[in-house]
């Protein structure tokens, strides 16, 4: 007998000597019937499982087949894994699924349960990189099908399990609001999930100990713990090894039960009977009582991590043959031979079957096309259909009919946000454009700061996310573990939508407030979409019963009730994959990152699985999302580094992703707008750059002359001033303009400042808000940089890896022959107080750079 495992051979080998010694039963059980006393496990689902594990087996052997002679390129198989399928068998094919790389035997059996399906074609489509690959197109081996309700994920360990959250959040929201029917919620979702679906999620042992998968456990139990209902079974397939780092014993069994909030389960994974039973109980317990739940599932690997892993190196012969010794398609063989249900020469027989069937395949699927250009490889990126995004706008502002109103009823312009009573400004408030500027002062309005932001309450309270989110009195009777949290009472509001537009801002519209600054404008434009888009959902920390540590979300939840805008835990992790779920089962998530810099140590939830959603499902599946994110610098006062961070380069680099970065309250209503219809439209993940130094300014040069202020637009307008994705905004563009000046964010304000000065000197600059970093408007970029010759880019971020490098970079492409020059932040963190000054862009610095340039 083989006492290790180097290669597939060896395997199949062994399968088959040991198949070959099994004895027939004398007692034939009814195919019916259970295949033991002590499980539900019946024989004719005992069969089923069989193919379903030797399916995933023939496709493991058959990808390194491939590998041997550089046709197959992934070889990481679910061999050991294969007791996966018998959860399959314990849910229901309509669940969704979001699986672990090792989940072969389930992605079988789901198909089995789904007339119609071809498992052996998907994932040897997937194994050469064909194009006809039905969910990635080639592009990505991974486990997923939307017929199949499997949703690929990516192989980066344990990102996917926020994103189940959100799909579980969402589901369990779905329910609550169309009722308990198990029909209830699949048209809102998109994808037929029915209201009584159970979110499945696996993972290995390994990964329990990546901050993403910490964090989800932390959610997950913190939803349960304030009452919110939460339909997600994680699933943990623990064959202790994290490629060749080992688990501690006993350390997954003690991580796993001891977390709070999450019922515990636990099988052997090499036992198909005792995994069903397990999975079946702790699946219609999900079901039932719609809180969350760990089934902890001990399992084995056969063979290294990959084709390239040489085990030997790591583990002794003894630890192999141990492995070896629970090779879980032995014991359904045995248990199947057991019960009578089937003889030995009768599963060789199938197994053998099975097994030409994968060869046959994959030798079909070696000629098939492969992604055969960059454009083909990139279009299920990021889809931009502009003219549609533009008729959504204004079909969103054609469902905004203006009720009757007192004309009379105009609005202050309150720093608490506030409408209230009738203001006329003294004068015209439009920024300049083709006019020169106005003289110069040396008046600067001062910036934001949290303690002066508006709030109503300083502590979150978790009822602020659960008002209407607590189970049922009769669940709770039945269930000892449920959370005692005392939830508000529930939101009168039919769906969280106030009966009119009118009354959403209590008779007072913001088109008749007068000029608003940045932060009263995106308070308005906020609740405009969440008026337009029922779906739409406001989170984050502190947004809802504080309103924003900037005011900017205050009175949203008044407006809306708390099942629309709800503060969450302190994770931003959690929160933009609560958005990342939520989006995908069809809700239009608006999360809240509340300053720039606490965005990175979640900005894998923007790469690993937003951004790459569409790619690896070839828009078969789509995230629609815009994360608000409060940053860049320049407050005055408050702040260092974590409250003025300028980094903005991981952002940028992100496939697909669009970073929109509004200067002024005229852009920033549009530029939402746009932002929230392409998430609808194109399911675009969007992030929303809100300048904190400019969110309460006023005036651009002198004291009291409000020219930072904007009227807010009605929605007859709306289609007027769309404002498509990667469109630029020029300042003061002249026909005899000296110079062009390309910023964005702060920069434009400090540009705008710079050229009145260089004016009196009889210099024309024209200023370029680029308002959109990615992707940029190259386009006009070149227009505006040619028609001066002369290029001054004033970026606010750092000289490294700041936005300024692919302004260069694009003129440079485009052949500029003319002159230019940056000015941007010195490579440093933001410290705090006076000293941001000698790192941070100046309006000095911009004067200066504009002469230098002048002078060449």
């Amino acid at each position: 007998m083989l006492s290790s495992v180097t290669t597939p051979q060896d395997l199949d080998e062994r399968f088959r000597a040991e198949l070959a010694g099994l004895v027939a039963a004398t007692v034939i059980r009814d195919l019916d019937e259970p295949v033991r006393d002590d499980t539900a496990l019946t024989g004719v689902q005992a069969r089923e499982l069989y193919d379903a594990q030797c399916t995933s087996r023939h496709l493991d052997l058959a990808a390194r087949w491939l590998r041997s002679f550089n046709a197959g390129y992934y070889t990481i198989g679910s061999s050991g894994h294969e007791g996966n399928a018998a959860v399959a068998a314990a849910l229901r094919p309509t669940d969704p699924a979001l699986l672990h790389y090792r989940s072969g035997g389930f992605y079988c059996m789901r198909a089995a349960q789904v007339p119609g399906s071809d498992p052996i074609r998907d994932v040897m489509r997937g194994v050469v990189a064909s194009a006809k690959e039905p969910i990635a197109g080639g592009r990505h081996k991974v486990f997923g099908h939307p017929d199949l309700h499997v949703v690929p994920t990516t192989s980066t360990i344990a990102s996917h399990l926020p994103r189940s959250i959100g799909v579980a959040y969402a589901l369990g929201r779905g329910r609550r609001r169309t009722g308990s029917h198990a029909d209830a919620g699949a048209g809102t979702n998109g994808h037929g999930w029915p209201g009584d679906a159970v979110v499945v999620c696996s993972f290995g042992d390994a990964s329990i100990n990546h901050a993403a998968a910490t964090a989800a456990f932390n959610t997950a139990g913190w939803c349960d713990h304030v009452g919110l209902r939460l339909p997600l079974l994680f699933v943990c397939e623990d064959n202790s090894l994290g490629i060749s780092v080992r688990s501690p014993e006993g350390w997954v069994a003690a991580a796993l039960s001891s977390r709070p909030g999450l019922r515990y389960y636990t099988a052997d994974g090499c036992d198909s009977a005792a995994t069903y039973d397990r999975a079946a109980e702790a699946a219609a317990w999900v079901r039932r009582f719609r809180r969350p739940a760990i089934l902890h599932l001990t399992t084995v690997r056969l063979m290294g991590h990959a084709g390239a892993d040489a085990e030997m190196a790591y583990r002794t012969p003894v630890e192999i043959a141990a492995d070896l010794a629970r090779d879980p398609l032995v014991h359904t063989a045995r248990l199947i031979v057991e019960a009578g249900v089937a003889t030995p020469s009768e599963l060789m027989a199938r197994y053998d079957e099975l097994g030409w069937d994968v060869r046959r395949v994959a030798e079909e699927v070696l000629g098939e096309p492969k992604q055969a250009s960059a454009s083909e490889v990139t279009a299920p990126l990021a889809p931009r259909r502009p003219v549609r995004v533009s008729r959504a706008v204004a079909d969103a502002a054609a469902d905004l009919v203006d009720e009757a109103v007192d004309p009379d009823a105009g609005s202050d312009i309150g720093d608490d946000l506030e409408f209230s009573e009738a203001y006329e400004p003294p004068h015209s408030h439009r920024a300049p454009d083709t006019d020169a500027p106005a003289a110069p002062s040396s008046s600067d309005s001062p910036s934001p700061s949290p303690s002066d932001s508006p709030s109503s309450s300083d502590s979150p309270s978790p009822s602020d996310f659960t008002a209407t989110e607590v189970p049922d009195a009769s669940e709770l009777s039945e269930v000892s573990e449920t959370s005692e949290a005392s939830p508000e009472p529930a939101d009168t509001r039919a769906n969280g939508r106030p009966p009119t537009r009118a009354a959403a801002f209590n008779g007072k519209l913001p088109e008749r407030a007068g000029p608003l600054t940045l932060a009263q404008t995106i308070n308005a434009a906020l609740t405009d979409a969440m008026l337009a888009y029922p779906q739409m959902v406001v989170f984050g920390e502190d947004v809802a019963a504080k309103g924003g540590v900037y005011g900017v979300t205050k009175g949203l939840r008044d407006r809306f009730g708390s099942a629309r805008v709800f503060d969450t835990l302190l994770d931003e992790t959690s929160i933009l994959g609560l958005g990342l779920g939520a989006g995908l089962a069809g809700m239009l998530p608006v999360p809240e990152i509340q300053y720039l810099a606490y965005l990175h140590n979640a900005e894998d939830q923007l790469r690993g699985e937003a951004a790459t959603m569409q790619f690896f499902s070839q828009g078969a599946y789509h995230n629609p999302m815009v994360v608000r994110v409060a940053g860049l610098a320049y407050q005055l006062g408050f702040g260092g580094h974590f409250h003025n961070d300028n980094a903005l380069a991981v952002l940028r680099d992100i496939p697909g992703l669009v970073v929109a970065a509004p200067a002024r309250a005229e852009d920033a209503a549009p530029m939402l707008r746009t932002c929230l219809a392409s998430a609808v439209v194109d399911g675009s993940v969007c992030v929303f750059l809100e300048p904190i130094a400019l969110y309460h300014t006023r005036d651009l040069h002198g004291d009291s002359d409000n020219w930072w202020l904007s009227e807010y637009a009605p929605p007859s307008e709306w289609s007027a001033i769309h404002v498509p994705i990667g469109r630029a905004r020029a300042y003061h563009s002249g026909p005899n303009d000296d110079l062009t000046i390309i910023t964005f964010g702060n920069g434009v304000r400090m540009s705008l400042r710079a050229a009145a000065r260089l004016s009196e000197e009889g210099v024309a600059c024209r200023v370029v808000d680029l308002r959109w970093l990615s992707p940029l408007p190259v386009g006009d970029i070149i227009k505006h940089a040619s028609d001066t010759g002369r290029v001054l880019v004033v970026d606010e971020t750092r000289r490294s890896g700041g936005v300024g490098e692919g302004i260069i970079a694009a003129l440079v492409d485009a052949g500029y022959v003319g002159v230019a020059r940056r000015v941007a932040a010195v490579d440093s963190f933001v410290p705090l107080g006076p000293a941001a000054n000698h790192v941070l862009v100046s309006e000095e610095q911009i004067v200066q750079g504009a002469k230098s340039l002048l002078a060449r």
